[in-house]
């Protein structure tokens, strides 16, 4: 039998550490610290906990367990279905963790388990250095790590997860350790893909890599060509090096139609087959908008700035398909041709060179496959009847179903889609559901996406590596 939380104890012993970073819904603060992105999920923690260090995180997930007070981890708060944030339970909200530093001798940044891809690419853009990261500035980097981290720079670098090489983690007892290759490796192995199932995650350590500029920009098509414009990316996409990632898809044009848009990211050094590649694809139909230039990495992200308003309410579907054939494009042109709202948007992500040549159980991530990466965007505004545009986003991820691979990007299923994540870890299911129940056995961590524990408790082999900076102090 679960005990009652005892919210009044965890109040008090929060206050004590917290004093004003302690909000709870009569504190003038707590709207603002409970808002996301989307505005449909609906969620009243009981308590916010604005923690400034990894000290605090420790504390904070030590009161909670001796409390019963369920908990949530906030970072870049962009988790479309609102799982930052758990009804009457504690929110330790990670924001103010943005600090970025950068090793010039090896190459390597360490980031704040807050921080947004934005925090990080600008404190490298001086030394034409970047990360890999998805593509918007806005969302947090761990969250968008720990399950994958699709973007741009996937052909070239891999995932997000890919270039993770360490992170310092407080498990669910609050004990503070580092994760890497070779402390706590099954904990590394598993933060890589995994989700944070295992831990609040405080500080990641990457991989950088140097990058000027890219060749990049948007192009955009009339929705009356989208047949020949998306039989000719299935095509491009196909054969595209290692130097070409390409993201596809519709999105709310000017007059209220969708439009078509490719967005092509080159960054190989050899510049006149980056513009052959660019042309190849400007010539799948005439664009309305033709839009590629040489630009630092950094304002490649600014492309997505603004597409998605803060404030409205969003759906997302998703599916994994092999391939853009001839059914997948019938069934996306007449998802775009059917679309409920003027706001809503589907969007591919290609999958291929440097992250499909890593082995399936090298990571979590259970997909190494060349892919494309269905996301499928349903938005309305607030106060809008939400009915026709969620069977809208339903019956497009129904339509691609009898096309796509089994599973999905776990960043994206839904709460209620455990079998299709049991599905998306493949031969790494098993491993994985016992890395929980090793680092979680209580099922303190319930984040994106939600793994159950598996069987008995595992025995600990070896320690991992202590923070040098833990203390004795609140245990």
């Amino acid at each position: 039998m679960t005990s009652a939380p005892d919210l009044p104890r965890a109040t008090d012993l929060l206050r004590e550490l917290l004093g004003d970073r302690l909000l709870t819904p009569a504190d003038a603060g707590y709207p603002d610290a409970v808002r996301l992105w989307n505005g449909a999920p609906v969620a009243a923690p009981a308590l916010v906990a604005r923690v400034r260090d990894a000290g605090e995180v420790a504390h904070a997930v030590r009161v909670a367990g001796r409390c019963h007070v369920p908990l949530s981890v906030r970072a870049g708060g962009h988790d479309w279905a609102g799982r930052a944030l758990r009804d009457g339970g504690l929110v330790l909200d990670l924001t103010a963790l943005r600090r970025v530093d950068l090793d010039p001798g090896t190459g390597e940044v360490t980031v704040g388990g807050g921080a947004t891809a934005a925090d990080v690419l600008a404190a490298l853009r001086p030394y034409d250095r970047v990360v890999a990261t998805g593509v918007v500035r806005a969302v947090g980097l761990a969250g968008l790590t720990l399950a994958g981290g699709y973007g741009p720079l996937c052909g070239r670098f891999g995932l997000a997860l890919d270039n993770l090489l360490g992170a310092e983690v407080v498990l669910a007892d609050g004990r503070r350790v580092t994760a890497d290759a070779t402390h706590e490796p099954e904990l590394y192995w598993a933060l890589r893909g995994g989700g944070g199932n295992f831990g609040v995650v405080t500080a990641l350590r990457y991989r950088t890599h140097p990058l000027a500029a890219a060749l990049a920009g948007m192009l955009l098509f009339p929705l009356d060509q989208a047949t020949a414009v998306l039989r000719g990316y299935g095509e491009e996409v196909r054969r595209a090096p290692d130097e070409l990632t390409v993201m596809a898809g519709f999105l709310p044009g000017p007059a209220g139609e969708p439009v078509v848009f490719l967005a092509p990211v080159f960054t190989g050094a050899d510049e006149a087959a980056g513009r052959a590649a660019v042309d190849r694809l400007r010539a799948l139909g005439t664009p309305l908008v033709d839009q590629v230039a040489p630009l630092p990495y950094e304002d490649v992200l600014r492309m997505f700035d603004g597409g998605m308003a803060d404030g409205n309410h969003y759906l997302l579907r998703t599916r994994w398909l092999p391939r853009v054939d001839e059914p997948v494009v019938a069934a996306l042109t007449a998802a775009a041709g059917a679309v409920t709202s003027p706001f809503s948007a589907i969007a591919l992500h290609h999958f291929h060179g440097a992250a499909a040549r890593v082995g399936v159980g090298e990571t979590a991530f259970g997909l190494r496959a060349d892919h494309l990466l269905a996301e499928i965007i349903a938005v309305w505004a607030p106060g809008d009847d939400p009915a026709p545009h969620r069977a809208w986003a339903e019956h497009t991820s129904a339509a691609l179903a009898p096309h796509a691979l089994p599973g999905g990007y776990p960043n994206l299923l839904a709460p209620e889609e455990t079998d299709r994540v049991r599905l998306a870890y493949g031969p790494n299911w098993d491993r994985l559901r016992r890395a929980k129940r090793r680092y979680d056995p209580r099922g303190v961590f319930s984040a994106v996406p939600t793994l159950p524990p598996a069987g008995p408790p595992v025995p600990r082999v070896g320690q991992g590596r202590p923070d040098p900076r833990e203390h004795p102090a609140g245990r």
